[in-house]
């Protein structure tokens, strides 16, 4: 069986995908910025420009999952700044070093985020032709892909996926979505009319198995589920599933800016995003339902 070679092999969304690799019989191949005497971890660091040339070499696929996380700090300058480099300059790195040393790799796979289409609430239906948004969160998309897009240069197949809000029962957005409604002060966000495009994580990994496995695959592909949720109509659900009321208003928006600053527009702003092109490439969404999402 093929090897691939996946950066953030180790983060919410590359645990799950490497394990599914596995099951499928993959050689599984993880970039680290820890040193490891695993012979299937490799070493990487972006400040020196470096990564152990034997990774790269045995990739046949590269999945570049690398990023830091989005919502974890405060968006500051120097965090923006983070934001960007850990999967611009990262991609940019593996580009240089595959055509230096494994031209003839492949597939390369990317991930990127919903947020390219900017953080907006309208009656817009987004597909992967619109045109991208003007604010942060989608210029961070923006450059990602151009950086990924430098592998069709060299005649590899490449994809990329527009990750939406991925839920599990393990960690994730649910996680923190539906820990305020365990301890009674559950609310919806802002106004609440917000859609918030949401993916399960094993249709997600399902999705990265199957770019590896149908070489028709190529391109930008939104990872959403088919059906289009507010988070007013979210926080509902994941409250009833937990048998909590909801009784406070909603959180005012002014409130979220000034806990997260300019963040928080990634929690009050959503659009629908459509899953059409995806299915059309023969993909069947174990969860195309919130409700089955929730149960699982």
């Amino acid at each position: 069986m093929a090897s691939i070679l996946v950066t953030g092999g180790t983060g919410f969304i590359g645990t799950s995908l490497c394990n599914l690799l596995k099951a499928k019989s993959y050689t599984i191949l993880i970039l680290s910025r820890t040193k490891s005497d695993n012979p299937n971890i490799f070493y990487w660091s972006i400040e020196d420009h470096y990564i152990d040339n034997e990774a790269i070499v045995r990739a046949d696929y590269i999945i570049h999952l690398a990023g830091a996380g989005i919502a974890d700090k405060r968006w500051s300058k120097e965090r923006k700044r983070i934001l960007i480099n850990s999967r611009v300059e990262t991609a940019n790195l593996l580009f240089e070093k595959v055509k230096e040393l494994n031209p003839n790799l492949k597939g390369f796979i990317s991930a990127s985020a919903i947020g390219y289409y900017g953080a907006t609430t309208s009656e817009k239906i987004y597909e992967e032709y619109d045109a991208p948004g003007n604010d942060f969160i989608s210029h961070i998309c923006k450059v990602w892909e151009k950086a990924a897009n430098q592998f069709n240069a060299l005649n590899i197949r490449t994809v990329i996926f527009r990750n939406g809000v991925v839920l599990s029962k393990d960690g994730g957005a649910l996680e923190k979505l539906s820990k305020p409604i365990k301890l009674g002060v559950g609310a919806p966000i802002g106004s609440g009319e917000q859609f918030m495009p949401w993916i399960h994580l094993e249709d997600l990994c399902n999705m990265y198995l199957e770019s590896i496995e149908n070489k028709e695959i190529r391109g930008v592909y939104n990872a959403v589920a088919p059906e289009h949720i507010t988070n007013k109509s979210l926080t509902k659900i994941i409250a009833k599933k937990l048998k909590k009321p909801l009784w406070l208003p909603n959180i005012p928006a002014f409130v979220m800016k000034l806990i997260l600053g300019e963040m928080a527009v990634i929690l009050l702003e959503g659009s629908r995003v459509s899953s059409e092109k995806i299915t059309l490439t023969g993909f069947k969404f174990r969860y195309p339902k919130i409700n089955d999402a929730l149960d699982n």
